[in-house]
């Protein structure tokens, strides 16, 4: 069989699928270089989430009159201090709020923001600056700099979709993605696929490409027998709503509990490009994305693994803080995020609120630069040279993680 063929017939010549290099047999191998066991895990609100509707500042005058038909009535706002509160969509987060596993961060940015969502989302997942250009991920380059000179590598990330984000690309090392254990190991039974993995050895010095390709299914393929026998330990009939992404954070969930050595999942929910008609759109993905992500946190709670587990949400910007003639929001630049899980402690508000009336523009001014978030997960939770990561110096949050 020849490359053409190869790539034409190969049940894994799909996007998402060859994007899964470095998989050598994981049930013979584990990570060298693991961390603490802990885990994080990280859900992108891809499109833009206005966050002055989803933190809202519900005593300030000035968000009720840029926002006449769009700000969240006082009365309906769930409370967090005497200066902000969460959207009424958002309450399973209150919930978690109230249990102490929550931390919300305002202003959050970067210097010279760009309102482009590919620019901007490339920024946040490869951690660059806003005149920088990087094809490796900040998670890609921590699964890079757990082990320097090791060339084998395990699933130690995972992404729950069918391609894989720049965010968990590294220079050596890339992760894996996937909709669910199930289905990547169904697709490695193919009468086919199992053929051609077993030729490998055959064809291994042909040609480079080729021989990439034989490995990397061969690879996969033995990763596919490593979850399914792993992650089937440990399935659980808890309830979760039943969207992408309540589906996506069930997989993780059983992921986490059965005891593979994976420290990063990576997961998201779309539609948050709310140009028109934002009320109803933005209020339904903020009532999906809470109520999954506490079925996914009560989830690890009654099996154990809380304590242990880091969720950071995060939108690659905000919204303008007028609202638009079409009852929605324009893209914007600083925005909220949030952490979650974690030992039981008390809940905080991080910093300010939003200030309304120093304005750059019309967006909301930057106070905290997302890669001092990302250097404290680096540092604090995961246990990682932030640095080298980074490839920059960032002094961190003190006491978020």
């Amino acid at each position: 069989m020849n490359r053409r063929e190869f790539i034409k017939n190969s049940a894994f010549a799909t996007a998402g699928t060859m994007l899964i290099p470095h998989f050598l047999k994981a049930h013979e191998q584990r990570i060298i270089g693991e961390n603490n066991g802990k885990v994080l895990v990280v859900i992108q609100l891809s499109g833009g989430n206005d966050g002055l509707n989803t933190v809202i500042p519900y005593r300030n005058d000035i968000y009720y009159r840029e926002r006449p038909t769009l700000g969240i009535e006082r009365s309906q706002v769930l409370s967090l201090n005497d200066e902000i509160g969460l959207n009424p969509a958002l309450r399973a987060l209150r919930s978690l709020y109230d249990d102490g596993r929550v931390r919300i961060l305002n202003n959050v940015g970067y210097p010279n923001p760009d309102r482009s969502h590919f620019r901007s989302m490339d920024i946040w997942q490869s951690a660059s600056a806003a005149d920088q250009y990087l094809n490796t991920g900040w998670l890609g380059r921590y699964l890079d700099s757990t082990c320097s000179s090791c060339t084998v590598k395990a699933h130690h990330m995972l992404e729950i979709d069918d391609t894989l984000s720049l965010a968990l690309k590294g220079e050596a090392n890339n992760g894996l993605a996937m909709i669910d254990p199930q289905k990547l190991y169904r697709q490695t039974r193919n009468g086919m696929v199992n053929k051609i993995s077993k030729t490998a050895s055959e064809h291994a010095g042909e040609h480079n490409q080729v021989s990439y390709l034989y490995k990397t299914l061969a690879d996969t393929t033995s990763s596919a027998d490593y979850l399914i026998e792993k992650g089937n330990a440990k399935s659980n009939h808890a309830e979760y709503p039943k969207n992408e992404l309540g589906k996506s954070l069930k997989t993780i969930s059983d992921l986490i509990t059965s005891g593979i050595d994976t420290s990063v999942y990576y997961a998201s929910i779309s539609g948050f490009d709310t140009h028109a008609g934002q009320r109803n759109q933005q209020d339904r993905l903020l009532k999906e994305y809470a109520e999954s992500v506490g079925a996914f946190m009560n989830d690890l709670k009654n099996r154990g693994q809380l304590d242990r587990t880091m969720v950071l949400t995060f939108s690659e910007f905000g919204r303008r803080v007028k609202q638009n003639g079409s009852n929605g929001t324009d893209h914007g630049t600083a925005n909220n995020v949030f952490l979650l899980g974690g030992p039981p402690r008390s809940s905080l508000v991080y910093n300010e609120a939003p200030v309304l009336t120093d304005l750059d523009g019309g967006d909301l001014r930057y106070s905290i630069d997302f890669r001092d978030v990302y250097a404290s997960l680096l540092r604090d939770w995961l246990g990682a040279d932030d640095k080298l990561v980074l490839g920059n110096s960032f002094a961190g949050l003190k006491g978020l993680v």
